[in-house]
């Protein structure tokens, strides 16, 4: 993908039933075609905990390798229905799903197995689908919808398991549950309140909201939301260290300068570079302060200034161990920087900072090249980021 063309960003929100160690829905997603398609598959297994999560699992694994490979799906749902395990209690195999297959060139396509139905927002407006019911003959109890649609920037579409629209069943308040008019109108008018609002904070929204209507906001079903987004790609810069030329100074900083997008310098060494080369000036800020990283700084047109390998290690552990939770820590900011940007670019300046060559110092903490591409690893395969890096 280029860096001009539509961004397909995806992201998801998962509860587990109360009372479970793990989550009966399964979401995975995979990116094809140079980063231009996305497929994505939510399943339900049947029931709640290992088992559950084993049958979608197995659904959500085999429909991205049929799909990716173009196989026929009546056929494919066919070969999955067979290679599910049958329950020993209630004598059937069984996992819903819906498919995803999307192209940044706009073509949408879904398949759909007795999950809650869709939703697509155009214009602050939920889009009508029209779709064919397809049946299989071994399978005859098994009705599978297929839709198609031409995509445009701005389209996002919202997939959930039953346990987000049955959210409150039984509840004074909503003894129906949530249902899907409610999850739609809610999702409507979050969308109208935030037009930026990304895939993964809607999806985060929306799982709040379906939790918010349980009693003591505990899930009593597998609850999971996913969220694909078609936009412009959102662009991140990130300096680091010092250039292994000094003659490449004033280039290293003209990049930043003329970048379109958002900007972050990562580094003492680096923020002295540019703050020179440019004219500006750096100021400290002892407002964000933090037991373990160090302190925060400003300068007129960065978004975000910290110190170097240490943010940049606690980054790579906050992104390989869970999607961070927005804060004020340096570290915490910098990575929901990169988790609400497409496309980052990591200009990586190569000479040695000798005050990381100590060897008493923490094992983890490792020189600047190794950690970017720790990061950039980390943000292309768990988060489907794309990911530039240029060493000077």
């Amino acid at each position: 993908m280029t860096q001009d063309t539509l961004f397909l960003e995806v992201d998801f929100a998962q509860r587990r039933k109360h009372g479970e160690h793990i989550c009966g829905d399964a979401f995975q997603s995979q990116r094809l075609d140079n980063n231009t398609r996305i497929l994505a598959v939510l399943s339900d297994g049947l029931g709640s905990g290992v088992k559950a999560n084993i049958l979608a699992t197995m659904t959500a694994s085999m429909a991205l390798k049929f799909v990716a490979s173009d196989m026929e799906f009546v056929h494919s749902a066919e070969v999955i229905m067979d290679a599910l395990p049958v329950c020993q209690i209630r004598r059937i195999s069984y996992s819903t799903f819906t498919i995803i297959d999307c192209s940044a060139g706009g073509r949408a396509r879904f398949i759909e197995m007795d999950n809650p139905p869709l939703l697509v927002i155009r214009d602050g407006q939920a889009l009508p689908l029209e779709s064919r019911e397809m049946v299989s003959e071994k399978w005859q109890e098994r009705v599978m919808r297929f839709s198609d649609m031409k995509a445009q920037p701005e389209d996002r579409i919202v997939l959930v398991s039953d346990g987000i629209v049955q959210a409150g069943l039984g509840s004074a308040e909503l003894p129906l549950g949530w249902r899907d008019r409610g999850l739609r109108d809610f999702v409507l008018d979050r969308i109208q309140a935030d037009p930026d609002i990304s895939a993964r904070k809607l999806a985060d929204t929306i799982l709040r909201e379906a939790l918010r209507h349980e009693l003591n906001r505990e899930a009593h079903d597998d609850m999971s939301c996913a969220v694909v987004y078609l936009r412009r790609p959102r662009k991140l810069i990130v300096l680091t260290g010092p250039p292994f030329d000094p003659n490449r100074d004033a280039e290293f900083a003209r990049r930043l300068q003329e970048f379109d997008g958002k900007k972050v310098i990562c580094g003492g060494t680096t923020t002295t570079i540019v703050a020179r080369e440019l004219g500006l000036e750096a100021k400290l800020d002892l407002n964000q302060m933090s037991d373990d990283i160090p302190p925060l700084s400003t300068m007129e047109g960065v978004d975000l200034i910290t110190e170097g390998i240490l943010t940049l290690t606690r980054v790579a552990q906050l992104l390989e161990k869970d999607a961070p939770t927005p804060g004020d820590d340096p570290a915490e900011r910098l990575a929901t920087l990169f988790l609400e940007s497409d496309i980052i670019n990591f200009i990586v300046g190569s000479r040695i900072n000798e005050a990381h060559q100590d060897p008493t110092l923490p094992l983890d903490l490792e020189i600047r090249r190794n950690i970017v591409k720790r990061i950039s690893r980390c943000l292309e395969e768990r988060y489907l980021k794309e990911t530039h890096t240029l060493c000077i």
